[in-house]
């Protein structure tokens, strides 16, 4: 047997011209290393040093901001403010305006009717499926954690982003924090 042949895995053939330059079968999939995690989480009721506690405790990389506009008269949580107070701590900061709940669907939402929870999930399905697309997709290689106003998970649209994403991934995890 050739040296070339003794390094190959067992029925795997050498390439043309030559001797298969496949990775060892040590190297496994993110998947099977890394389980897909993301972190929800509102600012309401919290400060900026609260939220950032809370991102560094749960090991976070990257905030994904799903706020629509991201303003806020509570100092800290304005774009810019709040990038730079992540920056500070390590995490990097991305607003996804797409990810956004539309303003005239904020108080039914709220409120709990469903008619504005599907009305957001078609929005995620059609308008911002790229988007949502991306940002879930890096859950296999970053902890990443999903920002909103509101604290309580299931009065905020990330719940509907979060479902889909684990209806999409069964082995997500989310944190609510």
């Amino acid at each position: 047997m050739s040296a070339a042949g003794a390094l190959r895995p067992s029925g795997e053939q050498p390439a043309r011209g030559g001797p298969s330059h496949s990775p060892p079968p040590s190297i496994r999939d993110v998947r099977t290393t890394h389980q897909p995690t993301i972190v929800s989480i509102g600012y309401e009721g919290r400060t900026i040093e609260e939220l950032i506690a809370l991102l560094v405790h749960h090991d976070v990389d990257l905030l994904v901001d799903v706020r629509l506009n991201p303003i806020s008269r509570k100092p800290g949580f304005s774009k810019s403010s709040l990038a730079q107070a992540l920056d500070g701590a390590g995490i990097e900061y991305r607003h996804e305006r797409e990810l956004g709940n539309p303003k005239d669907n904020r108080d039914a939402f709220r409120q709990g009717r469903s008619s504005a929870r599907n009305r957001y999930s078609r929005h995620l399905q059609n308008g911002a499926s790229a988007v949502y697309r991306a940002v879930v997709n890096l859950a296999d290689t970053t902890r990443l954690a999903l920002l909103c106003v509101e604290r309580e998970l299931q009065t905020c649209h990330r719940s509907c982003i979060l479902e889909t994403a684990q209806a999409d991934l069964p082995d997500l995890r989310v944190i609510d924090a």
